[in-house]
């Protein structure tokens, strides 16, 4: 998919349509609860990869939970689709699961999977620009890691990006360990470098703090990765102006946050 056709279906196919096994689907408690999204990430997205007007930028969010940043890319005039391991927010319909539920499919990211685009009598496997997974790293078991990762380099444009927010915290509800896999960034990055997938500490400053999920949006302790399959195919990041550096650094902050309670009550 590279020209704009607005006569696509998406459609996924699953090995397992949900990740029954998981803590995250027998004790559900971010997926009935998380609806998390950041436009500033998405202007920042738009700067740095600079999609052409005949074309379809598309995103791929593993772990999409309500479908808000899903819903953003869609409306910023993207393909975006989301794959969530449990089924609690479908069968609810809650948040965007009642709005886009074109673009949003439960699928257990840890089985074989691929996110389909039916056009008349053709059907193609879609490459997507943008993988992003936020706070579900660490929900998966160690074992699983390779599975994963195999499923998004298939799905991963060679000239693409995989952004993530791991926690390396550990988060226990009612005595279920939700996070699996508990692991300090350097651990991830050489497991993923193993893996085939290079981190770039450049995007991570690039976004400068700006991300849909983090320590500044309900990810506390949490880091960020952006992992390439081709590092001399990646976009070539931008410079940023002085203004645009502070004003990122001063969105989402605990001055920001202060300052707009005491103006709109929020």
């Amino acid at each position: 998919m590279t020209e704009k056709d607005p006569h696509f279906k998406i459609t996924v196919k699953a090995e397992r349509e949900v990740a029954y096994d998981s803590p995250d689907h027998t004790m559900p408690w971010g997926t009935r609860r998380d609806n998390s999204h950041n436009l500033r990430f998405n202007k920042k997205v738009q700067f740095l990869f600079r999609p052409g007007r005949d074309q379809v930028f598309s995103v791929l969010d593993l772990g999409c939970s309500g479908g808000g940043f899903v819903r953003d890319c869609l409306n910023d005039g993207w393909l975006g689709v989301g794959l969530e391991g449990s089924d609690i927010s479908k069968k609810f319909r809650r948040a965007e699961w009642a709005t886009i539920p074109d673009f949003l499919f439960t699928c257990d990211i840890t089985k074989n999977f691929d996110v389909l685009a039916e056009t008349g009598d053709k059907t193609q496997l879609v490459q997507f620009d943008l993988v992003t997974s936020w706070e579900v790293m660490e929900h998966i078991a160690e074992t699983d890691l390779p599975k994963l990762a195999e499923n998004v380099k298939k799905h991963l444009k060679p000239s693409g990006l995989w952004i993530m927010s791991v926690s390396p915290n550990e988060e226990v509800i009612d005595g279920v360990h939700l996070h699996q896999t508990v692991k300090p960034k350097e651990w991830w990055v050489q497991t993923f470098a193993k893996l085939g997938l290079i981190h770039k500490e450049e995007y991570v400053r690039y976004f400068n703090t700006q991300f849909v999920r983090g320590p500044k949006y309900d990810g506390p302790g949490s880091f960020h990765l952006a992992l390439s399959l081709n590092p001399a195919l990646a976009p070539q990041i931008p410079k940023s102006r002085l203004g645009t550096s502070v004003y990122d650094a001063w969105l989402g902050s605990r001055y920001q946050k202060l300052l707009k309670r005491w103006v709109v009550g929020e």
